[in-house]
């Protein structure tokens, strides 16, 4: 019985027949839908097309063809104008990439500008005669006994992140504190007045020209004192009599900022001098001076970086000195057997103007030292003591 769609007397001899020889399985999976020929990379000119002399049945399907409706006119199609439109916003994305990287956006915004150390130097004057000895006697008795010596006596605090600095940060600017008390306060040429610029290169660059003015130009402006900035002793007064200088205190820090760490210092420097143009061998002309320093030094980020710090104030006790010299320079010890001074520090005049202010005019009373075990007496009222 014939079905339809055979022909009419059958299939021919020699032609395979029914649905099994034609397998129509294998070729289920394929549909030809508008999709499937949409993405097709031939296409077929239309017959309007094809009229034209040497025309070719079909054309390739690229990002540059008219994928729809177009004429062989040379006028891009859709799918040419979306293809270069896709090409122009990529050039343009480069361009801008390019652009933004060579503007670098990404660098650290700069920083503040470093501010003045202010400073302040007070001379601790003698109310005893300055007793003297051998440097080892002299400490022995004296509340720096158990002051460890050097670098050994500026411990670092426990560590720990701030808000906006990590832990290595804050050990950073903590070893970077230490450091410039160890050049300013330590160091034997940096105390002979020989040099200064173990402690120069510890600064922040903005204060370069303040340092350098008041290592050349010592003045007690507040802003200008040599001995606000590191620990120096008049050559023509006083030596070392011992390089063991006796060193107590404690370090501190903060954020002060969510770019800024402050350090504070407060330290107690006890140094066995001897007069300068005495024998070295003559120990037993010894005596005491005693510095206290407390200093302020901030850090950002670039500071940590470069291993330095900015110095934004100094307050510095020392003694025993006479409050008639002026300690800005250098300091002037009052050496063994000296009397007492009660000489105040000189005029100021109020009617002159024009003439900076000068701040190293206060002067106060150096408490006399005790043996470390014998109690020590209470201060008088308006009495000045280093700890």
């Amino acid at each position: 019985m014939a079905v339809p769609g055979d022909p009419p007397n059958g299939t021919p001899d020699g032609i395979g027949g029914g649905d099994d020889d034609f397998r129509p399985d294998e070729y289920r999976s394929v549909v030809f839908d508008e999709e499937f020929v949409r993405a097709a990379r031939l296409q077929e000119f239309s017959a309007e097309e094809r009229m034209g002399e040497h025309a070719r049945a079909v054309r390739s399907r690229s990002l540059w063809s008219g994928g729809g409706v177009g004429h062989r006119t040379g006028t891009p199609g859709r799918g040419a104008r979306q293809g270069m439109l896709l090409v122009l916003l990529i050039a343009t994305a480069f361009a801008v990439a390019v652009y933004m990287g060579l503007r670098n956006p990404y660098l650290p915004a700069p920083q503040g500008e470093a501010q003045p150390l202010a400073s302040v130097v007070v001379p601790l004057a003698p109310t005893v005669p300055v007793p003297g000895g051998r440097p080892v006697d002299l400490f022995a008795n004296s509340p720096a006994a158990q002051y460890l010596v050097g670098a050994a006596g500026i411990s670092l605090p426990a560590v720990r992140r701030t808000p906006h600095f990590s832990e290595s940060q804050v050990l950073s600017a903590l070893s970077i504190a230490k450091d410039y008390l160890v050049r300013s306060s330590l160091d034997p040429d940096v105390l002979a007045g020989a040099a200064s610029r173990p402690v120069r290169v510890l600064l922040d660059p903005g204060q370069g020209a303040q340092f350098d003015q008041s290592m050349t130009s010592p003045s007690g402006d507040g802003r200008h004192a040599a001995t606000g900035w590191l620990v120096r002793f008049d050559a023509g007064t006083a030596a070392l009599a011992d390089a063991r200088v006796r060193v107590n205190g404690t370090l501190t820090f903060d954020e002060v900022t969510p770019d800024a760490l402050q350090v504070t210092s407060d330290h107690t420097f006890v140094y066995a001098v001897r007069p300068a143009n005495g024998s070295p061998a003559a120990a037993d002309g010894a005596s005491l001076f005693t510095v206290r320093r407390e200093l302020q030094m901030r850090f950002d980020r670039a500071d940590l970086t470069a291993r330095r710090t900015e110095l934004v104030a100094a307050y510095v006790m020392a003694g025993p000195q006479d409050c008639a010299a002026d300690p800005a320079a250098a300091f002037k010890p009052l050496l063994a057997g000296a009397g007492p001074t009660t000489v105040g520090p000189p005029a100021s005049d109020p009617y002159a103007g024009g003439q900076r202010r000068r701040t190293a005019g206060l002067c106060g009373v150096l408490v006399t030292p005790s043996a470390p075990d014998a109690p020590t007496p209470s201060a008088p009222d308006g009495v000045t003591t280093p700890p």
